[in-house]
């Protein structure tokens, strides 16, 4: 077997794969057209959490479950835009880590817009300028996103399902030597994050650490300015054309963020494995036990809260909060729906969603 006969059976096999393809986007074409005379909804977070569920369950080589879901969330994405192209927001700028919480979901190839704000991108979805909206909702190191959350009360948006990625931080430069770098570039956030490497390598330098709004601006000015540098995305080094000199430079590991997408009258069909986010604002919660005896209907029923987040109602003077939690199951689950129905005037439901983790 020789190096070219090798490289004669991958050529073979990419010609079947080419085909199958396209066969498959027949398919797909097929169902948009069918959809688009019943208005049926494009996007289905649960049924291609089926498709990846069977395909990691039937399969028997080298892929494991995260290169099958990175091959397949692509194929997706680019079906999705056959069926019915969707534009997308989500908060910039171009090359944030939110564009690539995006891109994870909605491919390459769909139209996207970078917002300034998160405000933003919650109005361009309200006001139907875009299908579908991406925001980060917390970060396991730093907490939650309070403007997003509030904003989740202050909108009548849906979740339409979760991201969660991992924060890698790649250190990128044009210069040839860490002596000759004067300035880094990046968000406070990131130096924070990074500050062991920052210690370990540039302590007895004099680099100026310089905070700017995002890690993508800090590419595009160390991709303008000699001797500068970023802390950023790699995804935003590779826009810029800015050099990665150090991979992975975060001193932990275990950072995540979480994304919402986010949409207008979406509802998501039971996964087996869902999560449901929801709003309560509960009467009199001055009153000893009122929160108390809200939380005991989900432990009765056996429904694991994974989130309670309290947050000022800035209705006047007083001191009351409303508040956002989430749960194991769907809205439809009738242990959870009972819940729901019994308190339809204080609860407000944002959505049931496939469960990342």
């Amino acid at each position: 077997m020789t190096l070219e006969s090798l490289r004669n059976d991958i050529d073979a096999l990419d010609d079947q794969l080419l085909t199958l393809l396209n066969q498959r986007m027949e398919l797909v074409r097929r169902v948009g057209d069918l959809k688009r005379t019943t208005n049926t909804v494009i996007y289905r977070p649960e049924r291609e959490k089926q498709i990846l569920d069977r395909l990691h369950q039937q399969n028997d080589g080298l892929l494991n479950r995260s290169a099958i879901e990175a091959i397949f969330l692509e194929i997706f994405a680019v079906s999705r835009n056959l069926e019915l192209p969707e534009r997308v927001a989500y908060l910039g700028p171009e090359g944030s880590f939110t564009h690539q919480a995006a891109e994870s979901r909605f491919g390459a190839m769909s139209a996207y817009m970078a917002l300034p704000t998160i405000r933003s991108v919650f109005e361009s979805v309200e006001t139907g300028r875009v299908r579908f909206g991406v925001v980060p909702i917390e970060n396991n190191q730093e907490g939650v996103v309070e403007e997003a959350i509030d904003l989740l009360l202050e909108k009548d948006l849906r979740i339409a399902a979760e991201v969660q990625i991992p924060v890698h931080f790649t250190f990128a430069t044009k210069a040839e030597n860490l002596a000759d770098i004067t300035h880094i570039y990046s968000k406070d956030i990131a130096f924070r994050q990074c500050s062991r490497f920052l210690n370990d390598y540039f302590d007895e330098l004099k680099a100026e650490m310089v905070p700017v709004e995002s890690t993508s601006k800090a590419a595009k000015m160390a991709a303008q300015q000699p001797n500068t540098a970023a802390i950023c995305s790699h995804i935003a080094a590779k826009l810029f054309d800015v050099p990665v000199l150090f991979d992975n430079i975060e001193d932990s590991d275990l950072n995540r963020t979480r994304f919402l997408i986010l949409a207008k009258d979406f509802v998501n069909q039971p996964s087996g494995h869902d999560k449901t986010t929801l709003i309560a604002r509960l009467p009199n919660t001055q009153s000893p036990g009122v929160l108390a005896e809200f939380l005991q209907e989900f432990n009765t029923r056996n429904i694991n809260l994974t989130k309670i987040e309290s947050r000022p109602l800035r209705d006047g003077a007083t001191f009351r909060y409303w508040f956002l939690l989430e749960c194991e199951g769907h809205a439809s689950d009738p242990d959870l729906h009972e819940i729901l129905n019994h308190h339809a005037a204080e609860v407000k439901l944002l959505g049931s969603y496939v469960r990342v983790s």
